[in-house]
């Protein structure tokens, strides 16, 4: 038991409590089947049908309180204690709170992370009328800063599946590249990419229509939208953005390539790589511990704007772990649609991704995509960094 995840990351959120100043934790879920708390399997990979409340406490404690049916299934040692209830959750909630007497009960309700955002309306209304007459009801803060830093501060064996879902990315990337040419279709080679995923068993670090997302030449948007019948063409740009999901961690990359020799690329293409690559240069040399998120995407944004480009029109960077998009802090820039997210600063064990792009006149958009660890030091490439073009000799049959 002591190696499970689950086990590590509850012990992790108490220390995080005991940091934040935070007497208590409140997970408070029901048919977790149909609408999942995005936090609850860091704590529990389990499901529960009835009311539940799982607290942790700063003191380290881990308590479950959960429906007779439930409790049966919640492993021995991932709680310190499980106390069970059957025809009601309220009294025994509240007996265990008044027990804690805690100053302050953080609880999951975000209006600018949607990983901290579980709770639902329903059950925050619950939660209200099972406080009433207590004093609890108006100790409830959000837990938005904790869940950030839970699912931020990568423990190393979360770092570790992380790498192994970037080297499969890459692995299948390069499986891929071997077999591209002229006159296939984005769909087509989107099938054969999933065929690897298939082949390897991995799933998905998105929705599955778009993952990988397949962009052929020019005059086209990048974005979360299907591959259609268009076909490759030499002399025209080839855009992947593609993740996997492995072990339960996910990976985020994006690469392109060009129909041609390497001397035969344009020039205004070759100058767009180059911004975009300049851009993630800067960002990483600039990502380190204690610097808030809006301050990196700024150095990468400046980069491109200076060079004559428009600014890209998204965060620089988003965090990678259980999900592609992974909460907490956003290295973006302050826009009324990134809330508070960018003002956090970045932490240790934070994997961000660095990806933007910038527009041509005549071959569209050049994009890259990176997957970056933060160290004490600075910050580590977990991808292994597209810094040139992918030619690829447009006479290769389809």
């Amino acid at each position: 038991m002591e190696d499970r995840l689950e086990v590590l990351k509850g012990r992790q959120a108490c220390e995080i409590l005991d940091e934040l100043g935070v007497d208590c934790w409140l997970i408070w879920v029901r048919e977790t089947d149909q609408i999942v708390d995005p936090v609850l399997r860091f704590v529990y990979g389990g499901a529960f049908v009835w009311q539940t409340a799982l607290l942790l406490t700063r003191e380290g404690e881990r308590i479950a309180i959960a429906g007779t049916h439930d409790a049966i299934g919640i492993p021995e040692g991932l709680f310190d204690r499980i106390e069970i209830y059957d025809e009601g959750i309220s009294a025994k909630l509240r007996d265990v709170m008044s027990a804690l007497d805690p100053a302050s009960i953080a609880i999951n309700v975000s209006e600018s992370d949607v990983a901290s955002d579980g709770m639902t309306h329903g059950m925050y209304q619950l939660l209200m009328r099972y406080m009433e007459g207590t004093p609890y009801a108006d100790r409830l803060i959000s837990s938005e800063e904790l869940i950030g830093k839970l699912r931020g501060r990568k423990l190393p064996s979360e770092v570790k599946r992380i790498r192994e879902a970037v080297r499969l990315t890459e692995e299948i990337f390069a499986e891929q590249f071997a077999d591209l040419a002229v006159g296939q279709s984005e769909r087509e080679i989107q099938g054969r990419f999933r065929q690897s995923m298939v082949a390897r068993g991995l799933g998905d670090a998105w929705a599955a229509d778009h993952n990988p997302a397949v962009d052929a030449g020019p005059d086209k948007e990048f974005g979360h939208g299907g591959p259609s019948d268009r076909l490759t063409c030499a002399g025209h740009l080839l855009h992947f953005d593609f993740g996997v999901n492995s072990n339960g961690y996910c990976s985020d990359l994006q690469r392109m390539i060009f129909f041609g020799a390497k001397e035969g690329i344009p020039e205004e293409v070759q100058r767009a790589f180059d911004a975009v690559l300049g851009a993630i240069d800067a960002a990483a040399e600039a990502l380190r511990p204690g610097v808030p998120g809006h301050a990196i995407d700024a150095i990468a944004r400046d980069f491109v704007t200076n060079l004559g480009y428009e600014e890209y029109k998204h965060a620089l960077g988003h965090q990678v772990g259980r999900n592609a998009h992974d909460g907490g802090v956003i290295l973006g820039p302050r826009w009324e649609r990134y809330g508070d997210a960018v003002a956090g600063e970045v932490e240790v064990g934070n994997v961000f991704t660095l990806e933007l792009n910038v527009r041509t006149e005549a071959y569209g958009q050049v994009s890259l995509e990176e997957d970056v660890l933060v160290t004490e030091a600075g910050s580590e490439f977990l991808s292994t960094q597209q810094r040139e073009l992918i030619c690829l000799p447009p006479g290769r049959p389809a």
